[in-house]
């Protein structure tokens, strides 16, 4: 089974040229999220946004103005007033609807699942429960075929377990009893073998259950930011609503010092007053971002689940776009994970086609990706094809032992061995060989460039040393640029020693190493940046990461790590890619920067509103006021009309937009600034301008409203 969750379309949003971008949001799904936004309606849930609050209750009074004198020009705002609310819960609405088909089927699946329970007494027998029965400290055993039935560690057995319901990939892992592979979650499968897990969830706290959470929208708590930028707009909204009730007593005294001034919408004796002055409000107050803010950090912890990364809270998402320090592992982060043969160098008196075939013959048995390396370098440098399985068959093989430290083959009365130079040479020697100072020069010289050298002997003489070396993966450095670009500080932590890890490190491009790293080590160094005012974020599989990734203000846990390092972080990589850390940090940037972004767009846009309606109002009152209607608008009403209908179109207009994100490109913070006023800035002055004119000359075509 594949859920929806996280499939291809997710990762390919990363784009090529480095930028985070997004999908187009399907037409249908906002038809389809209709019926959820008119439900929000709710004044109990409205009341959660203050400014489409205000919003809602002025829709509902001009309905009532309406209602008592009714006209065209009356109607026509009520209804407009109301899509302004529809449309505002529309973005939220649309936001959370994109995860609840995944959440469907997430639910169908945990609910389907059964276990075989092993009794407390014997456990050589089982009662087979539903999965939800399950408690914190049972043992299961689940065999080829089955589904897993809650989040455990597996205690007893090896099997390769199939996680795409999860993880959306096709490749099964391992999972095995100790280490840091122990951890499997509910919902995958056990494709081969026998495992016997504990269930370490609590009752409705599996991983299927936080992920339905999460996608769905329900666990989305509010951010620090997020919760002052409510608190700024819910200010603003109060200063306009106190002006706006002091514009018609102006007015009225106006006109009762100079009775020769006529009336003029802010001065009638109907209810057009009252419908005027509650669009006014309605256009002031900042009703754009007021409706798109909660969508907005909706989708960004959407994008996350579509780069297969669970975020455990928003405040996670908004704390990686202000991350300024980037700890990462070396092994499988900034380099392969396995040491890869990258050199044979030949002792005086030995070919390197001789060492290639020794070295080669000595690690066919070598099962390590170490040894495999060095078959396939042998083979690709040199020629050298493997034996066919007759040439070997009197081999007596050697394995590599941590005794030993070497490994090799007896063949024909050859003896080849390869391992630790120590253990090696010490071999040679004992079987009456001398190896030269030149062996140690040359093992010295790999050591100090980073590498891992492996001797090479047969009998009684050493042939010469393979050179292994930390494969950098292809991009990092200009990804490390990138993230300096950002303003983002990178340390590369490794239990190399200081020799090896500068060398990775300088090859790399990361800005600072920590060699010889303790658990203790980095919950010091997190501790001493964020000391520093810095944000720290973190990758970590292992239960000894636990304490940092816990430290960490972006803790990212690997799906295939321990339970511990799941729990202690506050995302989940659902892919266990180290370098996903990188794309985490980009989203969280372009969540911060698409609210930024829509901030500055919602508030310039007021401007073109404020030389709609102000003259229209008070033009009559004030000719000299009618200077200002730059737009050169119709007449009165249609100039509010055409500010209303602008002020809801343009939600709607922007959801796409909140829910995509704005796209972002790593620079300063001065240029992501002047990028933001001039593109948002001074483009939500004109595009109002110009929308609010066009829709003024459709109106004035318009019987009655000319």
């Amino acid at each position: 089974m594949s859920t929806p969750v996280l499939e291809a379309p997710g990762r390919s949003a990363k784009k090529a040229d480095g930028r985070i971008g997004g999908g187009l949001i399907d037409p249908r799904q906002m038809i389809r999220s209709l019926p959820d936004a008119l439900k929000k309606l709710n004044p109990a849930t409205m009341w959660r946004n203050p400014v489409m609050f205000i919003v809602e209750i002025g829709a509902a009074f001009t309905t009532i103005l309406a209602i008592v004198d009714p006209s065209w020009f009356a109607w026509a705002i009520v209804v407009w007033l109301w899509l302004t609310v529809v449309f505002a819960n529309l973005a939220e609405a649309v936001a959370e609807g994109r995860g609840k088909a995944q959440a469907a089927t997430l639910r169908a699946a945990k609910r389907d699942t059964t276990a075989r329970r092993l009794r407390s007494d014997d456990h050589s027998k089982w009662d087979v429960v539903g999965a939800s029965e399950l408690k914190q400290g049972d043992v299961v055993v689940v065999e080829a075929g089955e589904t897993i039935p809650g989040d455990g560690d597996v205690i007893d057995g090896i099997a390769s377990v199939d996680e795409s319901a999860i993880t959306g990939e096709s490749a099964p892992v391992i999972r095995e009893s100790g280490g840091d592979r122990s951890a499997v979650t509910g919902g995958t499968k056990v494709l081969s073998d026998k495992i016997i897990i504990r269930i370490t969830q609590k009752p409705g706290e599996s991983f299927v259950d936080r992920m339905i959470a999460l996608v769905e929208g329900a666990n989305r708590q509010k951010t620090p930011n997020e919760i002052a930028l409510n608190i700024l707009l819910a200010a603003l909204t109060i200063i306009f609503l106190v002006a706006t009730a002091t514009m018609q007593p102006l007015a009225i005294y106006s006109k009762s010092v100079n009775p020769g001034v006529p009336d003029s919408l802010a001065l009638t004796t109907d209810g057009v007053s009252g419908i005027v002055l509650i669009s006014l409000i309605v256009c002031l107050i900042p009703t754009t971002i007021g409706a798109l803010l909660s969508a907005i950090g909706i989708a960004g912890m959407d994008r996350l689940v579509q780069r297969n990364v669970l975020a455990m809270s928003g405040r996670a998402v908004e704390a990686a776009g202000d991350v300024s320090t980037l700890l990462l592992d070396k092994t499988g982060t900034i380099t392969l994970g396995n040491r890869q043969a990258s050199e044979f160098v030949p002792v005086d008196g030995v070919t390197e086609r001789q060492l290639a075939e020794a070295a080669q013959l000595s690690s066919l048995a070598d099962e390590t990706p170490e040894g495999r390396s060095i078959v396939v370098y042998a083979k690709q440098a040199y020629g050298l094809r493997e034996r066919a399985p007759g040439e070997l068959a009197h081999a007596t093989w050697v394995p590599f032992t941590a005794q030993t430290r070497m490994s090799g083959v007896n063949l024909d009365g050859r003896e080849v061995r390869k391992g630790a130079a120590t253990a090696v040479m010490k071999w040679v020697r004992d079987h009456g060989g001398h190896p030269t100072d030149e062996v140690g020069h040359l093992v010295d010289g790999i050591s100090a460039s980073g590498g891992t050298p492996l001797v090479v002997a047969e009998k009684g003489r050493v042939l010469g040393v393979i050179h292994l070396k930390d494969v950098v993966k292809q991009g990092m450095r200009e990804r490390f640029d990138e993230m300096r670009r950002m303003g983002i500080r990178t340390v590369m932590i490794t239990g190399d020693n200081p020799l090896t890890a500068k060398a990775i490190a300088d090859e790399a491009g990361v800005d600072d190493f920590l060699a010889e790293a303790t658990p203790e080590d980095k919950l010091t160094l997190i501790k001493q940046e964020q000391q520093g005012g810095r944000l720290v974020a973190m990758t970590g599989d292992g239960t000894n990461d636990a304490p940092a990734l816990a430290q960490s203000d972006v803790g990212v846990a690997m799906n295939t790590g321990t339970s511990a390092a799941k729990e202690a972080g506050n995302m989940v990589d659902l892919d266990s890619n180290p370098t996903k850390l990188i794309e985490i940090v980009a989203i969280g940037k372009q969540l911060l920067i698409t609210r930024g972004a829509l901030t500055t767009f919602s508030i310039a846009n007021d401007v073109a509103k404020y030389f709609a309606i102000i003259p229209a109002m008070f033009a009559a009152v004030y000719p000299g006021l009618d200077a200002l209607n730059i737009m050169r608008l119709a007449s009165p009403q249609s100039a509010i009309l055409s500010a209303v209908v602008f002020n809801a179109i343009i939600i709607v207009a922007l959801i796409p937009l909140a829910l995509r994100g704005v796209r972002y490109r790593p620079s300063s913070a001065s240029k992501l600034l002047s990028r933001n006023l001039y593109l948002y800035g001074l483009g939500g002055v004109i595009v109002p301008f110009i929308g609010i004119k066009l829709i003024d000359l459709l109106i004035h075509f318009v019987p009655g409203m000319s």
